[in-house]
């Protein structure tokens, strides 16, 4: 195995990867080897990210879901047990901003949905594919976060910074559990990065001042690397003062 296929015959399962983030660490992945699963809940950005990784040789799955119907996402490991007979890596990505106004202000609707996103989904992922992880020779799990979730003097950002900290929990929790196997799970602040999500949040910037998405790719790989002994960590990367 060279260094450009360290995920030589690794399966993994990337969220929120029909565009930016998402998108970007499937291409990285298929390109060091990976069979990529792409869930989504845009067929379009599916196929786009598909085609892209299939005129570089790689190879996906489409998986199509909306992570916000919680009861479809307890099929996911039996149906990639069935398809692949394994899972190694997991990176939950995908996500909700919600709208950014005073705490008070949200409905419990608006709330519940990125709670649901955020939160919810990926510890229903978590319990079906649980048991694919562990049984990989090196399961790795990966988290998407934002730096809003530790930041105290962020107002109207209420949903969205308590559903990010609830994840990072979820993900220190399961850390902690599985410490003596051979998964390894970490959390990724990725900082400013040029995404359609950014662009909702902050729509005075100019996005051609912020890396793309695939500035990441690197640390992506490497918490992905069979070899890769972080474990549990919030892996910082450039300018999270935003």
């Amino acid at each position: 195995m060279t260094n450009s296929k360290i995920l030589e015959n690794r399966v993994a399962l990337i969220t929120g990867a029909s565009r930016g983030i998402g998108a970007e660490v499937a291409k990285a992945y298929a390109k060091a080897g990976a069979h990529v699963v792409l869930l989504a809940r845009t067929v379009g950005g599916l196929e786009e990210t598909d085609d892209a990784i299939r005129a570089e040789g790689g190879e996906a799955t489409l998986m199509p879901l909306d992570l916000s119907k919680l009861d479809d996402l307890e099929r996911l490991g039996p149906t990639l047990h069935e398809r692949f007979g394994k899972l190694d890596i997991f990176v939950a990505n995908a996500g909700a901003l919600g709208t950014l106004k005073p705490l008070a202000h949200n409905k419990l609707k608006e709330w519940q949905s990125v709670m649901d996103v955020n939160v919810t989904a990926n510890f229903q992922m978590l319990r079906s594919l649980d048991p694919l992880l562990r049984t990989s020779d090196a399961g790795r799990a990966i988290f998407v976060t934002s730096g809003v979730a530790r930041k105290d003097d962020r107002a109207y950002w209420g949903a969205y910074k308590v559903s990010k900290a609830a994840l990072e929990a979820l993900a220190h929790s399961y850390a902690a559990e599985t410490k003596k196997t051979n998964v390894r799970v970490n959390i990724i602040d990725p900082g400013r990065v040029r995404t359609a999500m950014r662009a909702s949040a902050y729509p005075g910037e100019d996005p051609e001042k912020l890396p793309t998405a695939d500035i990441l790719n690197p640390l992506f790989l490497e918490l992905a690397n069979p070899a890769c002994t972080k474990h549990g960590e919030i892996v910082e990367t450039q300018s999270i003062s935003s």
